[in-house]
């Protein structure tokens, strides 16, 4: 089959795994107590502090690791401040343009997890609740007293996903680009059966091998049920162009198991939209920018208008 074809489906699945010659499936984590291994808020300094209001990219200390981390755009007053959240295998460069564009609204920060770009190397393996106390670091040092946007596209969408129901007094919104679903893992496997041969037989095994933590930021991404966060501002992108329909064989439930964990997100807050990007691939801030930058603004500007009495409760 066409090798452009068979990456772009295994990339809408989740992303590219940089350095591995292929591309694989990330998978949601398990309910374990949070999605940084607790149920503890995060915690952040005393009223009235903006964060660290650094411009350009930092490197920060995260429980003794070094965490590469960009911010762009100045902080104000009840506005809340955009983390973006990249795919496996994304550093925070990819994110870069929609940073830039975004900063001219709001205050936004990318960062490099463990094993992408700038930020140090795992020790070993990581879990759901490794990369999730790394952006409770992030967090903290960036937004100070201030609300958090989380934005995160395919596994970083699912992370963002899956921290914000144990940390509702930060992330008072999310956008969920073409999120890695929550039940990817096991729709692969069922749909595409262990005797299959060829580019299916290869993206069945690649997608098993990547969740299993062969990537490289060693990360474990077993599957798991979506959990709510309450009332925040939810907006979830999914793609317009069904490529996925397109692989053989197995490509129209593919496509139609990936639409309904989209639509499966959408549990994650009783204030969640769903919206199509029409013309739009897997990466969504890139195909459709506009839309992108819409969604984010919009959930964002609903957060500055809560923010005065509706911050740090979990009421509508």
């Amino acid at each position: 089959m066409n090798r452009m074809l068979k990456a772009t489906a295994v990339a809408a699945l989740c992303c590219t795994v940089a350095g591995t010659g292929y591309m694989g499936v990330a998978q949601a984590a398990g309910h374990d107590g949070g999605a940084d291994g607790s149920t503890a808020r995060a915690t952040h300094a005393g009223h009235g502090d903006r964060g660290d209001s650094f411009v350009g990219e930092k490197k920060i200390s995260v429980e003794g690791r070094s965490v590469n981390v960009s911010c762009a755009g100045r902080q104000s007053d009840r506005k809340p401040v955009v983390v973006l959240v990249a795919g496996l295998g994304d550093g925070l460069d990819a994110m870069a343009d929609l940073q830039r564009t975004l900063s001219e609204k709001n205050r936004v920060c990318s960062y490099d997890r463990l094993g992408e770009g700038g930020s140090d190397k795992p020790e070993g393996p990581q879990s759901m609740a490794d990369t999730g106390r790394v952006l409770t670091g992030v967090i903290n040092r960036v937004s100070g007293d201030s609300p958090v946007v989380l934005a995160g596209h395919s596994l970083g969408g699912l992370i963002a996903a899956r921290y914000a129901p144990d940390h509702r007094d930060k992330v008072k919104g999310l956008v969920l680009m073409d999120a890695t679903s929550s039940t990817t893992t096991a729709d692969v496997t069922r749909v595409i059966p262990e005797s299959a041969t060829g580019d299916s037989g290869d993206l069945r095994a690649q997608s098993i091998a990547v969740m299993q933590g062969q990537n490289p930021e060693n990360l474990v991404v077993p599957d798991g049920k979506v959990r709510s966060a309450g009332w925040i501002p939810t907006q979830v992108l999914r793609h317009g162009q069904q490529y996925l329909a397109q692989f053989p064989t197995y490509g129209p439930q593919l496509e139609a198991d990936w639409t309904k964990g989209q639509y499966a997100w959408a549990a994650v807050s009783h204030r969640s939209t769903i919206r199509v990007a029409e013309n739009s691939g897997h990466y969504i801030y890139v195909d459709r920018k506009d839309i992108a930058v819409k969604s984010i603004q919009r959930v964002a500007a609903e957060v500055t208008q809560r923010n005065g009495g509706w911050w740090g409760h979990e009421g509508r």
